[in-house]
């Protein structure tokens, strides 16, 4: 279950770290580019696309 949510779970990492980047911004951080954030996501969503997995196999018990 979970590979099918990792490229899903991967772009909304993405997003998440390019916003934080943009926050970033206004506390004078550097800024945090497109294919940084993209790059970073690829690690970051496998196990965000577990805990997806998880949670949707635990909605998925709790119906049955």
């Amino acid at each position: 279950m979970a590979l099918l949510f990792y490229p899903f779970a991967m772009a909304a990492v993405a997003i998440n770290l390019f916003m934080l980047g943009l926050i970033g911004v206004a506390l004078g951080w550097q800024a945090i580019d497109p294919v940084r954030s993209v790059l970073w996501a690829i690690p970051l969503g496998v196990p965000a696309a577990w805990l997806a997995g998880r949670w949707v196999r635990g909605l998925m018990d709790e119906a049955e």
